[in-house]
């Protein structure tokens, strides 16, 4: 089992665990709900794939199997607005899912997210430019639903030697509410 993410290791403790389901999206082999279920955390990992689920059915973690990029928009978000206390998402980059995850985050909901960037082609895989995000861009996907305001408590872009030499964006950010009407005035 790889380790988990040293982003997620970071931050995991400004969950708020009074306040709900913890969401591991497109959660690959699960490294990170088995890094956070431990902690008695309520999660929930989703991913397409039912064997990669089939490891943390068999630990306890509530899993969901679902293709996110289904659909005919090119996307297919299952959840509902104000889901999830947290969400984490590592290694996976589908654009037009940003204003959703946003949407599903409780007020005051965390957000850990970090995946490959511009540059990652000089180190291997992923180097298509569209699972590669663009220099800020991970910082300006947080203003991607206008109903959503982010506080940004951690960002980063560039460089990483571990777990593998690779170029990378990676936040943590936490939802402070609806702009309301009076705000937009």
């Amino acid at each position: 089992m790889t380790l988990s993410s040293a982003w997620l290791q970071r931050f995991h403790h400004l969950f708020n665990t009074a306040s709900g389901q913890i969401l591991d999206l497109a959660c690959g082999t699960g490294r990170n709900s088995f890094y956070l279920h431990p902690l008695g955390l309520t999660l929930l990992a989703l991913d397409k794939d039912v064997q990669v689920l089939a490891g943390l059915q068999a630990k306890g973690v509530e899993t969901k199997v679902h293709d996110l990029e289904a659909g005919e928009s090119g996307y297919d978000w299952p959840f509902a607005e104000h889901s999830f206390a947290a969400i984490i998402v590592c290694n996976y980059l589908h654009r037009p899912l940003f204003p959703h995850i946003l949407a599903s985050l409780k007020p005051d909901g965390l957000l850990i997210y970090e995946t490959f960037a511009a540059g990652n082609e000089n180190f291997g895989k992923p180097s298509n430019p569209a699972f590669l995000l663009r220099p800020g861009e991970l910082l300006a996907q947080m203003q991607s639903n206008p109903e959503v305001t982010m506080s940004i408590i951690a960002y980063e872009d560039g460089y990483v030697e571990q777990p593998k030499p690779a170029m990378v964006q990676r936040i943590c950010a936490r939802k402070t509410g609806k702009i309301s009407v009076l705000d937009k005035l």
